[in-house]
C-alpha cells in the first residue's frame, strides 16, 4: 500500500489524481489539502489554506502529489525533498523558483523527484537510464495555445475568455494563460534545466499543435527517442502515482491507422517574449527564475481580472526583471523575500503598463 498526500485536490490535476487513486487497490489516500474549497471526506486528514508542511508532519506519506498553483507549492516540495518522501511534482513553479535549494534538499533526503508535467514526465521516460553525456539535447514541445498563429496585432484586444480556449489542454485558469502567452513552456524550460541537469543551451522548445509528441531526446549517435500520446493529463499522473510499475488506464493507445499529424515549428518570439525571457532569466541564475515567475504571477492575475492587456503581462515581467534584485538565495527566507520584493516591483509596473 502506497500513503499519498494530494495537494491541490480541487484542481484539475488534483481531480484527476483522485480518479487515479480510486481505480488502484494499492494506493491509499492519506492527506487532501485545498487551497480555498472543501475537501471534507476526501482522505482521513484533510485541510483548507494553512501550512502543508504540518499537515504532511501528521500524515506521514509515502508519496506527496504536489499540485498547488505556483509560488505557495514552495514548502511543501522543499519537506517532501528534505524528508526523503518521494514526489510527484505538479507545481512547476516551486522547482523554477527554489531549483537549486530543492536539489540540494533532495540530495540531503534521498527520495525521488517525479515530474507530474506531461513534458518532463515525457523527458524522464526518454532519459532514464541515459549517461548524460550520452544525450545531445531535449526538446519540449508546447501546443502553441489558442493564439498560435496570430500577430502582436491581432493579440492587442482579446480577452481572457479568448485565452482560457485551449486548444488541446484542460486545466486551470493560471496554466491556461501561461500556456496561451508562452510563459508555461519558459517555465517548463527551467524546470527541465534542474530536473535533468542539461545546460540551457541543449534544451530546445518548439511548438506541435496536435500535442501527441510530448518530449523528444537526441542523442550523440543521431538517434532520437520520443514520448508519444493522446494529451491526458491522467497518464503522467499515473506514471509518477505507482511509478516503477507502469500500471494500466483507461486511456486508450495511440491509433496511429487513423491519421497522426506531427506537425513542428519554431515559437514566434516576437508575439511570444515570455519563452525567451524566461530563458534569459534561467541563464541568468541567482534568483532571477524566482523574480520572473514571482512577476508572472502578478502579471496573469491582473489579466484574469480585467486589469491589465495581455500583451502587457510580458511587459510587466520583463520590467520587474530589469529592477529586482536577483542575487543568489541561500534559503527558503531569501526565496521568500526575493518573490515579495519581485511582486511589489510587479504590481507597480502594472500601473505603467
Amino acid at each position: 500500500m502506497k500513503r499519498i498526500a494530494l495537494l491541490g485536490a480541487t484542481g484539475s490535476i488534483g481531480r484527476q489524481a483522485l480518479e487515479i487513486v480510486a481505480g488502484h487497490p494499492e494506493l491509499e489516500l492519506c492527506a487532501a489539502a485545498s487551497g480555498s474549497q472543501a475537501v471534507d471526506g476526501l482522505a482521513p486528514l484533510t485541510q483548507v489554506g494553512g501550512d502543508l508542511t504540518e499537515l504532511l508532519e501528521r500524515a506521514e506519506p509515502d508519496l506527496v502529489l504536489n499540485a498547488v498553483v505556483g509560488f505557495a507549492g514552495l514548502p511543501a516540495t522543499l519537506w517532501a525533498l528534505e524528508h526523503g518522501v518521494d514526489l510527484a511534482l505538479a507545481n512547476k513553479e516551486s522547482l523554477v523558483a527554489a531549483g537549486e535549494l530543492a536539489l540540494e534538499a533532495q540530495g540531503r533526503g534521498g527520495g525521488l523527484l517525479l515530474p507530474v508535467d506531461s513534458e518532463h514526465s515525457a523527458a524522464f521516460q526518454c532519459l532514464e537510464g541515459r549517461a548524460p553525456e550520452q544525450v545531445q539535447s531535449l526538446v519540449l514541445t508546447a501546443s502553441g495555445g489558442p493564439f498560435r498563429g496570430r500577430s502582436r496585432d491581432e493579440l492587442s484586444e482579446v480577452t481572457p475568455t479568448e485565452a482560457l480556449a485551449h486548444p488541446t489542454w484542460n486545466m486551470g485558469p493560471k496554466i491556461t494563460v501561461d500556456s496561451a502567452t508562452l510563459a508555461n513552456k519558459g517555465l517548463e524550460l527551467i524546470e527541465a534545466h534542474f530536473l535533468f541537469g542539461l545546460p540551457y543551451e541543449q534544451i530546445e522548445v518548439v511548438v506541435h499543435p496536435s500535442s501527441i509528441v510530448h518530449a523528444l531526446v537526441r542523442f550523440r549517435d543521431g538517434a532520437s527517442l520520443a514520448h508519444l500520446g493522446y494529451p491526458d493529463m491522467r497518464v503522467p499522473i499515473s506514471f509518477a502515482l505507482t511509478y516503477p510499475e507502469r500500471s494500466a488506464t483507461q486511456i486508450p493507445p495511440l491509433d496511429l491507422a487513423s491519421g497522426v499529424t506531427l506537425e513542428f515549428q519554431a515559437p514566434d518570439l516576437d508575439t511570444f517574449p515570455l519563452l525567451e525571457l524566461a530563458r534569459a532569466a534561467g541563464e541568468s541564475g541567482g534568483t532571477a527564475p524566482c523574480v520572473f515567475n514571482a512577476a508572472n504571477e502578478v502579471a496573469v492575475a491582473a489579466f484574469l481580472e480585467g486589469k491589465l492587456p495581455f500583451l502587457a503581462i510580458a511587459d510587466v515581467v520583463e520590467e520587474t526583471l530589469a529592477n529586482a534584485d536577483t542575487s543568489a538565495a541561500h534559503d527558503l527566507d531569501d526565496l521568500t523575500s526575493a518573490d515579495a520584493e519581485a511582486r511589489r516591483h510587479a504590481e507597480g509596473a502594472l500601473t505603467v503598463a
